[in-house]
């Protein structure tokens, strides 16, 4: 009401205008839902579509249980005009009335109302559905194409209406010709002769149309030919009650339910209760709503002590007033739906009647169920099914994540469809180890688990730095820390990765205590470039293994290293050399196996920052290291929106997001023929070209190429 109220005020029109309006669209509404047929077929007039709403309602309430629906009856003037009583829980509605009548009776009917109230006041009868307004409807034809209100103005009802003036004029057609076809024929017949029987019923049936001209009058019996037997047997759910309420007859299948109403002269309000429509007990309001369907329900009290704790049986069916006994007929059916309602109340098939269509409901409902309930069950085995293939797919996820963690991702891919995994051979890869000082004097003065605990912390560390720079982890020996670049991907940057990753794991290291001092850890890490053969190795647990005795010598650089250093082996330092790294000689020194070697130390990244180094977003102050050449610059600061990204997607993580550093991978073996030599280029962190020359004597360069130049 309030929002009838605002509308009101913004157009400046009276409510009964508003919700008259509501009223004519929302007729329309009902049509479009799918209830457009159903609507047609309650009545062949007005009068008769009226007085089928309740019935409409009461059926529509079986699948909306909250519907509180109006009621309607009507009643006829000699006039031809009629009184409409509305009754309804929510007052002030009864305008949206005029609206829906007026629109139906138009668009079905073919014709003009005009509805005005009458009278209204709060029903005194009714226990419920207090207001009661009275209507005066009266009833104006229609035939002609004029549109009569604003609406008759949609394209639907417009061609609803062409259709029904066009259905009108060929009925006036046809009855022109049928005059035309009996004057000819009164003209022909010039010798009277007396017709038949069946030559006067066919004079007034119209031709292919199978309809009567005139009215049609039933024909009763002087007699009725049935007996009381017969007739309580046939009709086994009807009573007869005066008016007075007393009980005169009952079939007997009411009579087996309610033994009360053997016994003739008992009041029948004693036994039952009206449920719909809600009015009082009375042969008055049983009278005035005779149009109604009435629902009848049991009463508790009466029923006998054994069945008292069964559902109380419900009727439905209609109430007939016999003039001449002043009497009235209710002529019902058990209200019932599946045969678990008929079993809670004892009842069988057999007690319904083989003509009442209940019994057919019943069974057809029951069929109804039995599909819903097999369709649930499918819904819900689809639920189920759909739950445990989230399940299943989030397991195959975090098997294949494990997986993943033992194998490359090609390899395991390959094992998992059954493949054999062949060996392959890297001409050139970057291999690091790493290992803690002392670790043996640790574990001689520690409990084991303060050892497992050491190692996880720094092991956790090292792991998320190979996300960083993307390198791949082979093994973990005790304290040993084995990591190849440009395997089992080969990238031209192989040594860059494997570089910034030792820097980093010397910084992430410091972060871990020695449990016995109570000092940091120090490590030692040694890094070699050469070719290696890698595979898999074994069913059982399988590992990616590297073969070579390029592992050989990387494992020599780290056990001959010093704590805290990077140490680099020949080829690792001249893979670097002309990179953006810092390196000191070390001088000549004797591994064990190969004899004397001149190694180097690597100190650090001269343009990559510690922030970019350990992945960790960059901080503003960070930018000011790295301002040397502009390019750089601008990858800066394409790096740092990329950390306020991850930041924001991680801001509700503990830890702190992992930044992937930037690497520009070129061809790993990129040949060209030029006066005999082949080149390969590589990128480096900055952006600056390095091709490294081979000529046809073996004699290797290194040349440095700006692109700003």
């Amino acid at each position: 009401m309030q929002l009838i109220d605002k509308a009101c005020k913004m157009l400046d029109v009276p409510p009964d205008m508003v919700l008259k309006q509501f009223g004519e669209f929302f007729f329309e509404f009902c049509k479009r839902s799918g209830y457009d047929h159903m609507l047609r077929t309650l009545g062949g007039n007005l009068y008769e579509f009226i007085e089928n709403l309740d019935a409409l309602h009461s059926y529509l309430s079986l699948s909306y249980q909250e519907m509180n629906a109006p009621s309607f009856r009507v009643e006829k003037n000699e006039d031809g005009s009629m009184h409409l009583h509305y009754y309804s829980d929510r007052r002030g509605l009864c305008h949206i009335v005029p609206g829906i009548i007026g629109a139906a009776a138009l668009d079905f009917f073919n014709t003009e109302i005009s509805m005005e109230i009458v009278n209204q006041t709060e029903e005194e009868e009714r226990t419920g559905k207090k207001e009661h307004i009275v209507f005066l409807v009266t009833q104006k034809p229609v035939f002609s194409y004029k549109k009569r209100n604003k609406f008759s103005s949609s394209p639907q009802y417009i061609a609803d209406s062409g259709r029904r003036i066009e259905k009108q004029l060929n009925k006036e057609d046809t009855e022109k010709n049928m005059n035309k076809i009996r004057d000819r024929t009164s003209l022909v017949s010039v010798c009277p002769a007396k017709k038949n029987h069946w030559e006067t019923i066919r004079g007034i049936v119209t031709l292919g149309r199978g309809k009567l001209l005139r009215g049609f009058d039933p024909a009763y019996p002087t007699t009725l030919w049935i007996d009381t037997k017969t007739f309580c047997n046939g009709l086994p759910f009807h009573i007869v009650f005066d008016e007075e309420l007393r009980v005169k007859q009952a079939g007997v299948s009411i009579q087996k339910i309610v033994p009360g109403l053997q016994t003739m002269g008992i009041h029948l309000d004693h036994y039952f209760s009206i449920v719909h429509p809600e009015v009082t007990f009375t042969i008055s309001s049983v009278q005035k709503f005779i149009n109604s369907q009435f629902v009848f329900r049991t009463r508790r009290e009466m029923m006998p002590e054994s069945w008292k704790q069964r559902p109380m049986l419900e009727l439905r069916g209609q109430m007939i007033w016999m003039e001449s006994l002043q009497c009235m007929l209710y002529l019902c059916s058990p209200l019932l739906r599946t045969l678990h309602e008929l079993e809670e109340r004892q009842m069988h098939i057999a007690d319904i009647a083989p003509h009442d269509v209940t019994r057919d409901l019943i069974l057809l409902n029951q069929q109804r169920l039995a599909e819903m309930e097999l369709s649930n069950q499918l819904e819900r085995k689809k639920e189920e099914l759909r739950i445990l293939s989230k399940h299943l797919e989030e397991e195959k996820k975090k098997t294949e994540a494990l997986l993943y963690a033992m194998l490359p991702k090609h390899v395991a891919n390959q094992l998992k469809e059954g493949k054999r995994v062949e060996a392959g051979e890297f001409k050139e890869c970057t291999i690091l180890f790493s290992d803690v000082v002392t670790f043996t004097n640790i574990c001689a003065q520690c409990e084991p688990i303060q050892i497992v605990l050491m190692l996880n912390s720094m092991y956790l560390r090292f792991d998320r730095l190979t996300t960083v720079h993307d390198v791949y982890k082979v093994e973990t020996i005790g304290d040993a820390y084995m990591v190849v670049g440009g395997v089992p991907v080969p990238v031209s940057t192989h040594a860059e990765r494997v570089a910034n990753f030792a820097l980093g794991i010397i910084i992430a290291a410091k972060e871990v205590k020695n449990p016995v001092s109570g000092k940091p850890i120090q490590i030692r890490v040694g890094i070699h470039t050469g070719p290696v053969l890698a595979g898999v190795v074994g069913e059982k647990m399988p590992r990616y293994c590297l073969f070579g005795d390029t592992v050989n010598i990387a494992s020599r650089m780290e056990s001959h290293g010093v704590p805290s250093k990077i140490h680099l082996s020949p080829t690792a330092y001249y893979c670097l050399k002309d990179k953006s790294f810092e390196m000191t000689e070390r001088g000549e020194i004797e591994v064990k196996g190969k004899g004397k070697m001149h190694t180097y130390f690597l100190i650090r990244n001269r343009t990559a920052t510690e922030n970019e180094i350990m992945g960790n977003p960059i901080k503003e102050s960070d930018s000011d290291h790295e301002s040397v050449q502009s390019f750089h610059e601008s990858r800066i600061k394409m790096i740092q929106s990329s950390c306020q990204q991850a930041m924001q997607s991680n801001s509700d993580q503990d830890q702190p997001p992992t930044i992937a550093m930037k690497y520009i991978d070129g061809p790993t073996e990129t040949q060209a023929s030029y006066k005999g030599r082949s080149q390969e280029r590589i990128m480096d962190l900055t952006g600056i070209f390095f091709v490294t020359e081979y000529s046809n004597s073996g004699v290797r360069k290194h040349l440095r190429l700006d692109p700003a130049n």
